[in-house]
C-alpha cells in the first residue's frame, strides 16, 4: 500500500484516512524531519496504517518519534478502541507485557560513587540476576505466584521487599485490580515463577546515572532531582510470563475473529471484541502479567537498595520517582471532540503521561504532572519528562518510551567486536557488566535513534515538557 504524508508543522506529519485501504481514521506521526527519514526506512508506518483499520479505533493511530517496526503494531504506537464496541489486540500490547522503567533517586553524588564505581558495578551484578534464563533470589511456591498475579508490588512490599512510599509512586499503585491469575495458564506461571527479581536480556538493565542538567527547577525538586545527585534506573518486564501470555492468547485469536467476523489487514494484528469471553480473558491474563513486572521491579529495587548499602553504607537511600509502564492496554477516560469517552488504550513501547491535575497522579506530583522516564542507550543519556496538557488533548496521554532502534540486532553486531566495544565506553566514562557478547553488541548506542531528538519532538509538540538530563555511569546488561 501507498500513503502520502502531510506535513502539519516541524513535529506533526499525517497519513489521511483512506477508507479503500480500511482505514477508519487518520495515522498521526510525531517526528522531526530527520527522525522522519529514518522512520520511513521500515515497515512501521505501514504497520500504523494498518493499526488505523483496527475495528472500534476511536481517534488516529498514533506514531511516537521513537516509533520501529514490532509485531503487528509498531514499537511506539498508540490506539485507543472504545471500550463497549472496539477490539483488545495483543499485538497493541506485545510479548513482553509491561516492560517498563523504574527510576529512583540516592542521597549520593556523583564524586562519591565514582571513586567506586567499580565495586558498585560489581556489587550489583552479584545481587541482581541477568540473562535469558536468570533465576533470581525470590522463591515462590505456587499459591504466593497467584498472590503476586493477584496483587503485583502490593505484595513484595507486604512481605518485605520494599518500602511502603514505593507503591504510591508507582504507575497504578503497582497492580491492576481486575488481574484474574486462573487465566494465566500453567506454562506461563512455570516460566515465570523462578524469575521475579531478574533482569532479563534483550534490551534490559539496571543503570546508575547523574543528572547531568535540569530543564524545569520546580517539577526536578518534585521528583527529588538535584544537579550532580545519582540515580538508578531499572528498565524490563514481565520475563517469560508475559511472553508466554502473550503466545498462548494469540494462538486463540485467529479461530476467535472467524467467530466474530472481523478482519483485519495483518494477521499479526489479530483481535477479539474487548467484551467477547476471549477479550475478557486475555485482559484479566495481561493485568496479571502486568502486576508481575511491577512485582519484578519492585524486587529488583530492593535488591539494589541492599547493593548500594553494602559498598556506601547503611545510611544510603534510594527514594522512588516513578515507575512507569510502556507496553499495555488500560482501561481509561481521555476526551475526544469535547465527549469524555471510556476507552482502552493500546501504548506498545509508548508511555502514559498524565497532564497536572490528573486524579491519577500522586499528590506530589498533581501540580507539575506525571513523570515520564525515557532511557536512550547505554553510552548516551535518557531523560525524565513531565506530562503536559498536549498529552491529554492529542495523544491520550502517551508519549515516546526511548530513543527507538535504528539498527536491527543482527545489524548491530555485525563486524564489531565486544571487548573492544566495551572498551570504549569505558574510556567515555562509562563501566558496563553484561552476561553475554550480545547484551553489549545489540545494544550499541549507534543502533539507536537519537535519544536527545526524540525529546526535542515530545518537547516541542507540546506533548511532555524536559525536567531533567541523566548521564549513565555503569549499566548491568543481560
Amino acid at each position: 500500500m501507498t500513503f502520502e504524508l502531510e506535513h502539519i508543522d516541524a513535529f506533526r506529519h499525517r497519513i489521511a484516512r483512506d477508507q479503500d485501504a480500511g482505514m477508519r481514521t487518520d495515522v498521526m506521526v510525531y517526528a522531526s524531519h530527520n527522525l522522519l527519514r529514518q522512520i520511513e526506512k521500515d515497515q512501521s508506518l505501514q504497520q500504523a496504517v494498518n493499526v488505523a483499520a483496527l475495528p472500534g479505533i476511536v481517534g488516529p493511530s498514533l506514531a511516537m518519534p521513537d516509533i520501529h517496526q514490532g509485531y503487528g503494531f509498531p514499537i511506539g504506537g498508540v490506539a485507543a478502541t472504545d471500550y463497549r464496541r472496539g477490539v483488545i489486540s495483543p499485538g497493541g500490547v506485545g510479548f513482553d507485557i509491561n516492560c517498563g522503567v523504574r527510576l529512583a533517586t540516592t542521597n549520593l553524588d556523583r564524586e562519591q560513587v565514582a571513586p567506586k564505581a567499580k565495586d558498585l558495578l560489581d556489587q550489583v551484578f552479584r545481587d541482581v540476576p541477568c540473562g535469558a534464563g536468570g533465576d533470581g533470589r525470590i522463591k515462590l511456591n505456587p499459591k504466593q505466584l497467584n498472590d503476586v498475579l493477584q496483587n503485583g508490588a502490593g505484595w513484595m512490599v507486604k512481605n518485605g521487599y520494599g518500602e511502603e512510599r514505593d507503591l504510591e509512586f508507582a504507575e497504578e499503585q503497582g497492580a491492576l485490580w481486575t488481574a484474574d491469575p486462573d487465566k494465566v495458564s500453567s506454562r506461563a506461571k512455570e516460566r515465570g515463577r523462578p524469575q521475579l527479581g531478574t533482569i532479563g536480556s534483550g534490551n534490559h538493565f539496571v543503570e546508575f546515572q547523574y543528572v547531568e542538567e535540569i530543564h524545569d527547577e520546580d517539577a526536578a525538586r518534585s521528583m527529588n532531582l538535584r544537579h550532580g545527585g545519582v540515580t538508578v534506573m531499572v528498565h524490563c518486564g514481565s520475563r517469560g510470563l508475559g511472553h508466554q501470555v502473550c503466545t498462548d492468547y494469540l494462538a486463540q485469536m485467529g479461530t476467535a475473529m472467524r467467530k466474530y467476523n472481523l478482519s483485519v489487514p495483518d494477521r499479526q494484528l489479530a483481535c477479539v471484541p474487548i467484551d467477547s469471553p476471549e477479550g475478557a480473558s486475555y485482559l484479566a491474563a495481561m493485568n496479571a502479567a502486568a502486576n508481575y513486572a511491577w512485582a519484578n521491579r519492585q524486587g529488583i529495587l530492593h535488591f539494589l537498595r541492599g547493593a548500594f548499602r553494602t559498598v556506601f553504607g547503611k545510611a544510603t537511600l534510594l527514594d522512588l520517582v516513578y515507575d512507569v509502564c510502556h507496553n499495555i492496554a488500560k482501561r481509561e477516560k481521555h476526551e475526544l471532540h469535547g465527549t469524555e469517552r471510556d476507552v482502552l488504550v493500546h501504548r506498545k513501547g509508548a508511555t502514559r503521561a498524565f497532564a497536572p491535575g490528573h486524579r491519577d497522579l500522586p499528590a506530589s506530583y498533581r501540580h507539575v504532572g506525571q513523570p515520564v522516564i525515557v532511557p536512550g542507550s547505554m553510552g548516551t543519556g535518557s531523560w525524565v519528562l513531565a506530562g503536559a496538557p498536549g498529552a491529554a488533548s492529542e495523544t491520550f496521554g502517551s508519549v515516546c518510551h526511548g530513543a527507538g532502534r535504528l539498527l536491527s540486532r543482527a545489524a548491530a553486531k555485525k563486524g564489531r567486536n565486544a571487548r573492544d566495544e566495551q572498551r570504549k565506553l569505558n574510556d567515555a566514562g562509562i563501566l558496563v557488566r553484561s552476561e553475554s557478547r550480545d547484551g553489549i553488541l545489540e545494544e550499541l548506542p549507534d543502533a539507536y535513534k537519537d535519544v536527545d531528538e526524540v525529546i526535542e519532538v515530545v518537547h516541542g509538540a507540546g506533548l511532555a515538557r524536559k525536567v531533567a538530563r541523566l548521564r549513565p555511569m555503569g549499566v548491568i546488561k543481560g
